[in-house]
């Protein structure tokens, strides 16, 4: 297949890690036997989307934004329906305070927001007909003009999978990248050696050759107060925090087989059927590390440049369960309850992402996606292998892994 629409499209839709979620869905499009399920699929990927809810939310700032206002700035509305719920944390998870208006169209928050902090709004609404609709949405407030931050992840006193890197997004240009880098350090308890390496000049990841050793602790410092990264611009933050490492679970998802086989500390636990990306629009390759889980969340192909001859999306469905983002781009494993149950297993129809048989509603426990996103977390490797797409570029998401260590260490300023 042609690169040039798809990349296009899921490149310039998704802010780094940001929290609407984007690409999803299936799409038929082959001969014979396949060809008529994937054909049975797409009248029914028709059938959910006019069955979805009419309410529209709308989050300010937009996803993704930076330097946004501590003051006048975030905000929650909604068209065709009323607000049920709206949450906003930090990054850290902390909860910010906020009021619903009297006629429950809008919600702000109720205190001024701190300056450099990256803050998560998850809102929910319902048409008139009691459908819900879900967005969600993430931005960082502004910051004084001399100075810079790293916005990390993990967050400190977490539990990760054995893929999950630091990850460090600085809100200013870095010039300095040896000076920098000198003021950050990650160790862990089991030893391992970690290096950074820098994608640009705001992001740089560290991690280990290997995969983080299940059951160890990590250690990351920052000690960047006072070190100029760029010409009058210095760092302010003298901060240490401290994530575990759980259990080794690795899943690798064959496209041509179309299964999925969880493994944990090298044992298989578990083997799902799937259904992946289609000829015309097939799922990456490579290494993948989970970034986020959503019980249900919006996905609109608008976004990611799946549009139709009037410019609308070609999917728009308001409540995909159990949501995991795989890469920046909008590559998710998630559940699919629109598409018929033979396609898992037997046939790739979705616009890129790894499908698994669930339930409207994200209600059903015994559902194969339900189970895997209730055994998964947030640093979890995921492998797709087989599938006629190129490997993911390795800042395309948490995915350095696909880099060589020779390559990755040529990345580092120590």
């Amino acid at each position: 297949m042609t690169d040039s629409k798809r990349r296009r499209g899921l490149m310039a839709a998704s802010a780094l890690l940001g929290g609407v979620l984007v690409l999803t869905a299936c799409n038929d499009g082959d001969s014979s036997a396949e060809g008529s399920k994937k054909s049975q699929a797409a009248e029914v990927d028709k059938a959910a989307a006019q069955d979805a809810s009419e309410a529209q939310i709308a989050i300010a700032p937009k996803n993704g934004a930076t330097n946004a206002s501590i003051n006048n700035d975030a905000k929650v509305t909604v068209a065709k329906g009323t607000l049920s719920e709206v949450t906003m944390t930090t990054a850290a998870g902390a909860a910010v305070k906020g009021t619903l208006s009297a006629d429950n169209k809008s919600w702000k928050p109720d205190v001024q927001l701190e300056r450099s902090t990256t803050y998560k709004i998850a809102a929910t609404a319902k048409d008139s007909k009691g459908r819900e609709a879900h967005e969600n949405s993430s931005f960082t407030t502004v910051s004084p003009a001399n100075s810079f931050i790293g916005n990390f992840t993990p967050e400190d006193g977490s539990t990760v999978g054995v893929g999950m890197p630091v990850s460090i997004n600085f809100n200013k240009a870095i010039t300095d990248k040896k000076a920098v880098q000198a003021g950050i350090t990650v160790t862990s308890s089991s030893g391992q050696q970690v290096v950074g390496h820098w994608f640009n000049s705001q992001r740089l990841d560290l991690r280990p050759e290997k995969y983080w050793q299940g059951g160890s602790t990590v250690t990351l410092k920052l000690a960047l107060d006072g070190v100029e990264g760029a010409d009058g611009v210095f760092g302010v933050q003298q901060k240490t925090v401290t994530f575990k490492v759980g259990r080794n679970q690795v899943s690798t998802v064959d496209a041509n087989t179309k299964m999925m086989t969880v493994t944990q500390d090298g044992k298989t636990i578990k083997t799902i059927p799937i259904s992946s990306g289609s000829s015309s629009n097939p799922t990456y390759n490579g290494q993948m590390v989970i970034s986020e889980k959503f019980k249900e969340t919006r996905m609109n192909g608008a976004t990611v440049g799946f549009t139709d001859d009037d410019g609308k999306g070609e999917y728009d469905i308001k409540d995909v369960p159990h949501a995991m983002r795989l890469s920046t781009s909008g590559t998710f494993i998630h559940g699919n309850y629109w598409g018929a149950r033979s396609i898992f297993g037997s046939a790739n129809t979705s616009h890129g992402c790894v499908g698994l048989a669930d339930v409207k509603g994200a209600g059903d426990a015994n559902q194969p996606a339900a189970w895997f996103y209730n055994n998964s977390m947030v640093g979890d490797v995921v492998i797709v292998k087989n599938s006629p797409d190129k490997t993911i570029t390795p800042d395309n998401g948490l995915n350095g892994w696909n880099m060589s260590w020779a390559e990755w260490t040529a990345g580092s300023q120590a």
